[in-house]
């Protein structure tokens, strides 16, 4: 029945019957101003001496014109709707799969239990308030969508994958090799290095990362975080990824941090705020102090230093004025000595994919 209907739709591009397809209305909608209103031209014979020579098969001359035009409608009309569809089965795919409700993927309603629809690129995936799917790749991973969520495939290749997840709740569970597979929010982008996360998008495009397996690299151009499993991050549009810390961080702590990264604070407020997060900082707090390094300068850097040093010693090549000039080599020897997880995997990622990321 389904390929009937299909029938059904194809036939509209050639006498008008069946169902239209809604993108090949909207071609025509656009295109239609430049149609020709008037009626066939009048095409005399050339002289008298034509009258008396043999005519030629075919006798009005503007039906080669007439065809002319309906071929070439039909070339725009196929190209745009190939550039925004795509060639059929030309282009990477992911399999959706309905888990409740009736998920939306492009313009389709996924309403048969247990059915499935296929998102390509530049399609979105989209659910309700009572809606849930799965979507899947063999090779890449397996992201469950929860309801009030919308997302779009933007990039499906062998080394490459991207989602943009424009608001909502996703569960990522990857095993493509670190890097590969990465999800843009509107203000942060994520990077699988490895593992299993929680994202959640709200209207405002704010956002929050929780790491269960792995560890996941979060950027807004010169903004980084690093969130390893039992990790959170938030992040902020114009602002990028705050601080990120463990879930069971010292409450007072979180509050502080809160404040520290995302509201406008004078400077005795932000020594109040920062005084209380390096008193309540523990060993394994270090994963908050290390970032708050590139994240304060001048007095409050050399603070955080001095905390830092005393809860996890640096490496024997990282010096004081290394690190509060920002040596990146320096600050990443240090980070590999928390034992959170190597930092050239981060630093391969962003050569790879900085030309196209925030």
């Amino acid at each position: 029945m389904s390929n009937e209907k299909e029938l059904r739709k194809g036939d509209y591009l050639w006498d008008g019957s069946g169902e239209p397809d809604g993108e090949i209305v909207r071609l025509e909608r656009a295109l239609g101003k430049f149609r020709h209103a008037g009626t066939a031209p009048d095409w005399p014979l050339a002289d008298a001496a034509e009258a008396g020579r043999p005519r030629a098969r075919f006798r009005r001359p503007w039906l080669w014109f007439g065809f002319a035009a309906v071929g070439a409608s039909a070339v725009v009309i196929f190209s745009l709707w190939f550039a925004l569809n795509g060639l059929p089965n030309s282009s990477a795919g992911w399999e959706v799969q309905k888990l409740a409700g009736t998920p939306l993927v492009g313009r389709k309603a996924i309403a048969k239990a247990g059915g499935t629809a296929t998102l390509r690129i530049g399609q979105t995936l989209e659910t309700d308030s009572r809606s849930r799917a799965s979507i899947a790749v063999s090779d890449v991973g397996r992201v469950e969508i929860e309801p009030e969520t919308r997302l779009r495939l933007v990039e499906s290749a062998s080394s490459r994958t991207r989602l943009s997840l424009e608001r909502g709740t996703s569960h990522a569970m990857i095993w493509a090799p670190a890097g590969e597979f990465a999800v843009d929010t509107p203000s942060a982008i994520a990077v699988d290095l490895g593992c299993a996360y929680t994202l959640v998008v709200d209207d405002s495009g704010a956002g929050v990362l929780r790491t269960t397996l792995g560890w996941v690299g979060f950027k807004l151009k010169g903004r980084e975080a690093f969130i390893p499993a039992g990790a959170v991050d938030a992040t902020r549009p114009g602002i990028g990824p705050g601080t990120p810390y463990y879930e069971d961080v010292p409450e007072a702590l979180r509050l502080a941090l809160a404040k520290f990264d995302f509201e406008k604070l004078s400077g005795e407020e932000r020594d109040a705020q920062l005084t209380i997060v390096l008193g309540q900082a523990r060993k394994q707090d270090s994963l908050t102090l290390w970032h708050l390094l590139s994240r304060t300068e001048g007095v409050e850097r050399e603070r955080v230093f001095d905390r830092l040093k005393t809860l996890v010693p640096p490496p024997a090549e990282v010096t004081r004025p290394g690190v509060l000039g920002l040596d990146q080599n320096m600050l990443d020897a240090w980070w590999n000595g928390l034992g959170l997880g190597d930092i050239s995997l981060w630093r391969t990622w962003e050569r790879s994919w900085s030309p196209r990321s925030n």
